[in-house]
């Protein structure tokens, strides 16, 4: 198995469906300019309330790609 090269970039996914729909929104946006995402981590979880309900979610993310040979 040979050595990898990351980055890691921080993005902001958000969704008024879900946490989970908050970060495949992110990932899924991110991969259409990123190559080769492999990882991502959680930093932040916030969200929105009105009239007692939970209205939107916002999740921060790292997410990790890797450089090409």
């Amino acid at each position: 198995m040979p050595d990898n090269i990351y980055s890691v970039t921080e993005l902001v996914g958000s969704s008024t469906k879900s946490i989970e729909d908050a970060i495949e929104q992110a990932i899924k946006r991110a991969s259409k300019t990123i190559r080769n995402l492999d990882w991502f981590e959680t930093k932040e979880i916030r969200g929105h309330i009105k009239e007692d309900k939970i209205v939107h979610y916002q999740v921060v993310l790292k997410i990790g790609f890797r450089y090409d040979d």
